[in-house]
């Protein structure tokens, strides 16, 4: 004849000692089973596969059972519920499975295998899940990194460029100003020097306040020649002085 009650208190010090803080015995009324019976709690989280260690993914699973007066030739009352992170469709998904695998194992202590099989499944499903969120995170990064495009800058690409630029920006200038003074004749223009030597400088043109009407020839100043005719205007100027000094001082 079976001693069920030896064979369970086996398995629940078997599963003390391999289980450790994540096994406790927990009142009947907190397991969610119809049962007065000794219930216990076993927190399983996903498993690495590689380094059989539990995983960081914040996901966490309370697999309840209490054993019943045949246990092992009958299963046991099972239960799940979230720790942490786990949807209600799932948890209905796996009691399904783990009610499936009692059946199955039938004769034999059962609950580590099921503990293993919870585990199995939680990696199975937010593994992957993590998994594919980081795909397509580094995706999504990926598409947030400029890649620059053409050709290096080098000194003579960014000469032949200005070269470019510069003709363009002359040719957009040319564009812009009137005709007439594209085709205005070079003897229009006065230098500096021969606008200073013909008078003009000192006030040798009047102009006519009463006559608006009265048309006036339009000179056309070169800036780049007052530049270069500066210092022979000064020396002209500093000459005429001199010279008006001289006369003052004979009539004296």
């Amino acid at each position: 004849m079976t001693d069920y009650g030896q064979e369970q208190e086996m398995e629940i010090e078997a599963l003390e000692a391999i289980l450790m803080d994540e096994f406790e015995e927990i009142h009947s009324s907190e397991s969610g089973l119809n049962t007065s019976n000794r219930c216990f709690q076993i927190i399983i989280s996903p498993q690495d596969d590689d380094t059989d260690e539990s995983t960081d993914i914040p996901v966490q699973l309370g697999l309840v059972f209490s054993h019943t007066v045949k246990y092992p030739d009958e299963p046991p009352l099972l239960n799940v519920k979230s720790i942490r992170g786990i949807q209600a469709d799932y948890l209905k998904i796996l009691k399904e499975k783990l009610e499936q695998e009692s059946f199955e194992n039938l004769g034999m202590a059962m609950v580590y295998t099921l503990v293993t099989s919870a585990k199995e499944w939680l990696s199975e499903r937010y593994c992957q899940d993590a998994i594919n969120e980081d795909i397509e995170n580094e995706e999504a990064a990926k598409d947030d990194v400029i890649v620059p495009h053409g050709e290096p800058v080098t000194v003579e690409t960014f000469l032949a460029w200005r070269e470019i630029f510069e003709a363009e920006l002359a040719l957009e200038r040319a564009k812009l100003m009137p005709e007439s003074a594209l085709t205005a004749p070079k003897e229009k223009k006065l230098t500096g020097r021969l606008w200073y030597e013909s008078g003009k400088a000192k006030g040798a043109v009047a102009v006519n306040e009463g006559s608006d009407e009265e048309d006036e020839e339009e000179i056309d100043f070169d800036d780049d020649d007052f530049e270069d005719d500066e210092e022979d205007m000064l020396e002209h100027y500093l000459a005429d002085k001199s010279d008006s000094s001289h006369a003052s001082r004979r009539a004296a």
